[in-house]
């Protein structure tokens, strides 16, 4: 076995030799013209020599006897179409995990009107800084700032182009050279290892922390008050909970704490959502409407996690704190662009009009055991006619995803993923490695394919790419 694979390799062409054979073949004559292509023509072909090679030491590859002369027509074959339809870095990927929120894959998901909506601005003017009444400038702020005070109860609102950001922006303004004081228990790490402190430090404000891990009580922050104190700062912890022997300042507390002494209150929302989870059984979480009906002075969260929009950091509040964040000359550097805000008006409209429940992150956590059961049993029955691997449907758990609700697993219903040939570790790379790649989990063997973050025509490209496992 091990001789016929070592033959079989050596079988394979090199670099040159295909450069070469390429010369003589019409259809690569308007690739070649172009000098300039000839890096990108010799990086697909290593990249096709080195998947003929995996190919061979998985036993996948259908050349026969005469290697040579076979491996030539799947090689010029994937190489016109690897140069004919180039891949971009940006690519689509088929979520199979169940993660609904999927930071890696670009978290919430528009929904198509949306999408096209965007498509649209993209490739026509617009009025982003158009004051079209008047003729004169205006303010991109504009174009969803009275949607968000309609929404949230707010008096003013602003967007910059993540929620760090908006953190770092308050902090900039109110607080630079100044005390920010915050709870030991709310100091989160969030994505990629970025904190809470050293956002505040970036910011230029100086860092008070007051309680313990677990308890924070009002005195805490009242005896902190100095005369250096800027802001009373109260962060959501979203992405994590401390269970037990706790307790937490609420923020309509610090309000009553700041009026007393004069001193701004803001709370960072993270995951801000304009929906009441319990609805669907999640535990308590504040919405952004409760958080601003609290009397925070300003107040900050994501525009791709619950909202279920486009990367962005939404402030909400009092007009006189917005006032002046406008006008932080970091706000030219923070600001979002005109997709983006065309996705954001898009978002906050099908709120407005009753049609949140449509928007694609809340259709996937609203899904009953019904209909994933019945979308497990679909892509049951189409992956059956594969005879190479073994399928079954079983009951699990979803992850909302996003440092959204991370105690809560959502009941789910998965398609299990056996090969009869190879390892579920190299199936598993297989679909990751596909025209689109396929993300999936392993779990007692089997690959796990999670129909909850799955859509419409996912099912199809799963088989299609499974049919070329051999």
């Amino acid at each position: 076995m091990e001789e016929d694979k070592q033959r079989r390799l050596r079988a394979l062409p090199a670099v040159h030799e295909v450069l070469a054979r390429l010369e003589a073949e019409a259809e690569f004559g308007p690739f070649l013209t172009n000098k300039s292509s000839l890096p990108r023509i010799k990086h697909c072909v290593r990249q096709l020599l080195q998947k003929a090679r995996e190919n061979v030491y998985r036993n996948t590859s259908d050349w026969g006897g005469d290697v040579e002369a076979e491996v030539w027509p799947w090689l010029l074959d994937e190489l016109f179409q690897a140069l004919a339809n180039p891949e971009t870095n940006l690519r689509r990927v088929i979520n199979a995990t169940g993660v609904v929120l999927h930071t890696n894959c670009g978290r919430a998901l528009l929904a198509p009107e949306i999408a096209r909506f965007v498509a649209a601005q993209a490739e026509r003017y617009s009025n982003l800084e158009l004051n079209i009444e008047t003729g004169e400038r205006g303010s991109r702020y504009s174009l969803v700032e009275q949607l968000l005070c309609e929404l949230t109860g707010a008096e003013a609102a602003m967007v910059v182009n993540n929620n760090a950001a908006a953190v770092l922006l308050m902090m900039n303004t109110f607080a630079l050279g100044k005390e920010v004081i915050v709870s030991r228990g709310e100091l989160v790490e969030v994505g990629g290892s970025f904190r809470i402190p050293e956002v505040l430090k970036a910011g230029g404000a100086k860092l008070v922390e007051v309680g313990s891990t677990n308890k924070t009580w009002y005195r805490d922050y009242e005896d902190a008050i100095s005369s250096e104190t800027a802001l009373l700062l109260k962060v959501h912890t979203s992405n994590y909970r401390l269970e037990g022997f706790t307790h937490a300042v609420a923020g309509a507390e610090l309000v009553e704490l700041g009026e007393k002494r004069g001193i701004p209150v803001m709370e960072d929302l993270g995951s801000g959502s304009f929906f009441d989870g319990t609805s669907l059984g999640f535990p308590s979480e504040p919405t952004v409407q409760q958080t601003v009906n609290a009397g925070l002075d300003l107040v900050t969260f994501s525009g791709d996690k619950l909202l279920g929009g486009p990367q962005a950091g939404i402030i909400v509040g009092k007009r006189r704190f917005i006032d002046r964040l406008k006008t932080n000359q970091l706000t030219r550097a923070l600001r979002i662009d005109k997709l983006t805000l065309a996705a954001l008006e898009g978002t906050l409209r099908m709120y407005l009009n009753g049609e949140g429940g449509e928007i694609p992150v809340w259709k996937m956590l609203s899904y009953s055991s019904q209909d994933l059961k019945a979308k497990a049993e679909e892509l049951k029955s189409v992956l059956e006619l594969n005879k190479t691997i073994s399928v079954a449907i079983q009951e699990d758990v979803s992850q909302v995803g996003g440092g959204a609700w991370p105690t809560v697993n959502l009941p789910t219903w998965v398609c299990s993923v056996r090969p009869k040939q190879g390892s579920v570790n190299e199936l598993e790379r297989f679909l990751r490695l596909g025209p689109a790649a396929i993300l999936t989990r392993i779990q007692k063997d089997w690959v796990l394919f999670d129909v909850r973050t799955l859509l419409v025509g996912d099912i199809e490209d799963i088989a299609q790419r499974l049919n070329d496992w051999k």
